[in-house]
C-alpha cells in the first residue's frame, strides 16, 4: 500500500484569509501547507473541519512575557504558562520583550531573555527589545549587532519616569533604527501632562482605581502621536504606535498618513470593548482593569472601530500585561495603595481572538477577512514574519480550527495564564478555536495542550518593507545623509 500524500489533512472545512473565503480541504507535511483544494489525497492523520472555519493561527505581536519592569516587578506569566495561553486562544506566534532598563546593558537583556523563552515557548515568538538606556553603546555597537541577528524591532516609550526618553534620544533611537534598518515602536503619552494631573489628583484626594484614568488625560495622547509623527518625518523612519485608546488619537494616526508619514497603529480588545466605567469599582476591585492608556468612553470605541475598517489601524493586539492580584504583582506597593501605586496591565493573550471573532464575525461587525487581516495577516507582514498569518502553499502550517456556534462564558480561572483572573470575566462569546496547529504540530486538542514547553522556536528577522523608509527625509536630514 502507498503511504499517504500528507501528514495531515483538514478535510471539508471553510477556509478563510484575509481575501477570500472558500470551501476547500489543507494538506500539510512537516511544518508547511502543501496542498489547497477539494478531494486531497489522504493523510497519515486527517481532521473532519465540516461545519467549520479553518483560520490562519493568530500573530500577536505585542505581549508582555516574563517580564521585569522598571520597578523590578515580573509579571505573572511565564513563557510556558502565557504560550500555553495563546494556543488555547488560538494564537500560534507571538512578539514579546526583552526589556532593558537603565544600567543594563542591551546584548545581555536579550541573550537572557532568550533562555526564558528557549525553556518555556510552546508557541513561536520573536522579540521586540525596550530601549530604556539608548546609550552610545546601546545604539552604536548592541543595536546593529542584535538587528543582525534578526532582532528587528525596538520599542521605546515617551511617558514613565524610568523608562521614557525625551525628545532628543527619540530622535537619537529613531536616527540608530533608520541607520540600521530597524523598525520603532512607540508607547506615545505626553509625560509631562500624566505627571501633573496624577500628582494633583492625589493632593485632593483622589487615590481610587478609577482615577487611573484621568490621570491620563485624553489630550496626552493625540499631543504624544503628533510629536512622534513630526520626528517620524523629519527623519523618515517608520514606526508604529503602539495601543491607540481616543478618536483624537485615531484622527492624528490619520492625519499622518494622508501627510505621507510612514506611520502604523495598532489597538487592543480593552478599547474596543471596555471603558473607563469598568475602573468605577468599591474599594481596589478597579484594580483589575487598570492598564497604559486606559479605557476611554464609548465614542472612542466607535472611532476606533471606524479607524480599523478605513485602515488607519492596521492590527489589533492583546498587550498582555498580566500581574496577580496580591503583593506579587498588582499591590506590590502595599495593602491600600493609591492608583499610582498599582501596576498597570491585564491579562489578554488567550482572549484576544474570541472576543474580536465575537464582535466581527459573529455578531456580523468588519467580517471574517477582516478578523483574520487585523489579528494575522497584518501583524505578520508589519513585522516581517514570512509564512505566518495565512494559509498559502508553502508558509508554516500555523492553523486554528474554530467551531464558530460554540458559545462560551468567560470565568475567572478559565484562562491559562497566572494572573488569576480575567477582566473579561461574565462576558458571552460565540465561536471557539478547538484545534490549534503550529508547524505542523498539534498544540491544542480536545481542551488540552498537546505541545511541550520549548518546542515553539524562535523567529529572527529583518526589519521587512514596512519598515524601510520613503527615501524621503527633511532637508537637514538629507544634508546629513550626504
Amino acid at each position: 500500500m502507498t503511504d499517504p500524500a500528507y501528514d495531515l489533512v483538514i478535510r471539508g472545512g471553510t477556509v478563510a484569509t484575509a481575501s477570500d473565503v472558500m470551501e476547500a480541504d489543507v494538506a500539510i507535511r512537516g511544518e508547511e501547507v502543501v496542498a489547497i483544494g477539494r478531494d486531497l489525497g489522504p493523510g497519515r492523520r486527517e481532521i473532519d473541519a465540516g461545519g467549520k472555519l479553518v483560520l490562519p493561527g493568530g500573530v500577536d505581536p505585542h505581549c508582555h512575557v516574563e517580564q521585569l519592569s522598571a520597578n523590578g516587578l515580573l509579571n505573572a506569566d511565564t513563557f510556558e504558562s502565557a504560550t500555553t495561553a495563546a494556543a488555547f486562544g488560538g494564537t500560534t506566534t507571538i512578539i514579546s520583550f526583552a526589556a532593558q532598563h537603565v544600567g543594563m546593558r542591551l546584548k545581555t537583556v536579550v541573550a537572557d531573555y532568550h533562555a526564558l523563552a528557549e525553556r518555556g515557548a510552546v508557541v513561536d515568538y520573536a522579540f521586540h527589545m525596550i530601549l530604556a538606556d539608548p546609550t552610545e553603546e546601546t545604539l552604536t555597537i548592541d543595536l546593529p549587532e542584535l538587528v543582525g541577528t534578526g532582532h528587528a524591532t525596538v520599542k521605546i516609550f515617551m511617558t514613565y519616569d524610568r523608562l521614557r526618553v525625551d525628545d532628543e534620544k527619540l530622535l537619537d533611537v529613531l536616527w540608530a533604527a533608520r541607520q540600521n534598518r530597524a523598525f520603532v515602536c512607540v508607547h506615545a503619552e505626553n509625560h509631562g501632562m500624566i505627571s501633573w494631573m496624577g500628582k494633583r489628583l492625589l493632593e485632593k484626594g483622589f487615590t481610587a482605581p478609577r482615577y487611573h484614568a484621568m490621570s491620563h488625560p485624553r489630550a496626552s495622547e493625540a499631543e504624544a502621536f503628533d510629536r512622534l509623527a513630526a520626528a517620524a518625518r523629519m527623519l523618515d523612519q517608520p514606526v508604529m504606535v503602539f495601543h491607540v485608546s481616543t478618536k483624537e488619537g485615531a484622527a492624528a494616526i490619520r492625519r499622518a498618513r494622508g501627510e505621507g508619514i510612514k506611520v502604523f497603529a495598532e489597538t487592543c480588545p480593552q478599547y474596543l470593548f471596555m471603558t473607563a466605567s469598568d475602573l468605577d469599582k468599591p474599594g481596589l476591585e478597579g484594580a483589575k482593569w487598570m492598564c497604559s492608556p486606559p479605557q476611554r468612553e464609548a465614542s472612542d470605541q466607535e472611532a476606533i472601530w471606524r479607524a480599523l475598517e478605513l485602515g488607519d489601524l492596521q492590527v489589533v493586539s492583546s498587550d498582555h500585561a498580566p500581574y496577580r492580584l496580591d503583593a506579587t504583582g498588582k499591590f506590590s506597593s502595599g495593602a491600600n495603595p493609591t492608583f499610582k501605586g498599582i501596576a498597570n496591565g491585564m491579562p489578554g493573550v488567550e482572549l484576544r481572538l474570541p472576543l474580536l471573532f465575537d464582535a466581527m464575525v459573529s455578531k456580523g461587525r468588519l467580517g471574517l477577512r477582516k478578523f483574520v487581516e487585523l489579528t494575522a495577516t497584518n501583524p505578520a507582514r508589519i513585522y516581517n514574519l514570512p509564512g505566518k498569518g495565512s494559509i498559502a502553499v508553502g508558509g508554516d502550517a500555523d492553523i486554528a480550527i474554530w467551531d464558530p456556534d460554540r458559545e462560551v462564558l468567560i470565568e475567572d480561572g478559565f484562562t491559562h495564564d497566572l494572573s488569576g483572573y480575567t477582566p473579561y470575566a461574565g462576558r458571552s462569546v460565540r465561536g471557539w478555536p478547538e484545534t490549534v496547529i503550529g508547524r505542523g504540530r498539534i498544540l491544542v486538542e480536545d481542551g488540552a495542550l498537546r505541545a511541550e514547553p520549548g518546542s515553539g522556536r524562535f523567529l529572527a528577522r529583518d526589519a521587512g518593507e514596512a519598515a524601510r523608509p520613503l527615501g524621503t527625509p527633511s532637508p537637514e536630514i538629507a544634508l546629513l545623509l550626504g
